[in-house]
């Protein structure tokens, strides 16, 4: 399924950008970016619960937030894309 994680991590200490630094780090290890604090994931059910309790552990609730939105497997006419950074299929090869 089609899941996109979004953050807002508070960088006004030094503590705050290092989380911001490994809640990034963590979601491109699952996904790829989109937006700056954006990220759209193709994960199953397991790996899904398993971003969320790292990201869950990272994150200081008092101050960050972050949004998970599972748009399933059927997610192909639930995207549309307007401007820079063409949009890309999550299932395709990425050639570098």
């Amino acid at each position: 399924m089609l899941v996109l994680i979004t953050y807002d991590v508070s960088t006004e200490t030094a503590e705050g950008k290092a989380r911001l630094r490994k809640v990034a780090k963590q979601c491109v290890n699952y996904g790829r970016r989109v937006q700056n604090s954006v990220f759209e994931c193709e994960l199953d059910a397991a790996q899904a619960r398993q971003v969320k309790n790292i990201l869950e552990k990272i994150i200081n609730t008092d101050e960050d937030s972050l949004r998970f939105y599972y748009l399933g497997n059927n997610y192909k006419n639930k995207i549309e894309h307007i401007g820079v950074k063409p949009s890309f299929d999550v299932n395709e090869p990425l050639v570098l």
